[in-house]
């Protein structure tokens, strides 16, 4: 893994999840209502979710003997096979890559109050993504 290149993703995730945090109102009745704040947060959580995608690629291509999955989800399930990354986390970023691609492809359809949770309840997978990817990095030699 290029840790340069990890490095400036993992900030970029931090600060689309913090876009989000920030954005998120009170209530789910306030989001379904402002279409400013839907687009802020489906924006920044599809982002969110291409950069996981993104770092969990870069990771499995710089392992050796791993054939390239052939779907986003998917990547994260390479993760889990070759014990780096937790089953049940790889199991949640799966689930995001569904919103993902729901929020890019039939925007028209979009669950708000699915939305809603994601933003309450669930930013901290992305963050534990992060963090399981930072500790998987190569150290800096001095």
């Amino acid at each position: 893994m290029d840790r340069v290149v990890i490095e400036e993703k993992l900030e970029f995730l931090r600060r689309c999840l913090s876009r989000v945090a920030d954005k998120c109102p009170d209530d789910m009745v306030q989001l379904e209502q402002d279409i400013d704040l839907q687009d802020i947060i489906t924006l920044n959580l599809t982002r969110a979710v291409q950069l996981s995608v993104d770092i969990a690629a870069h990771w499995v291509a710089g392992l050796e003997d791993i054939p390239a999955p052939g779907t986003m989800d998917a990547m994260f399930e390479a993760l889990v096979q070759h014990g780096y990354l937790d089953p049940e986390l790889a199991e949640r970023m799966r689930r995001s890559v569904g919103f993902r691609n729901i929020a890019v492809h039939n925007y028209e359809i979009i669950e708000w109050q699915l939305v809603y949770a994601i933003c309450k309840y669930h930013l901290d997978d992305f963050a534990c993504f992060g963090k399981a990817v930072y500790s998987a990095l190569p150290k800096n030699e001095v």
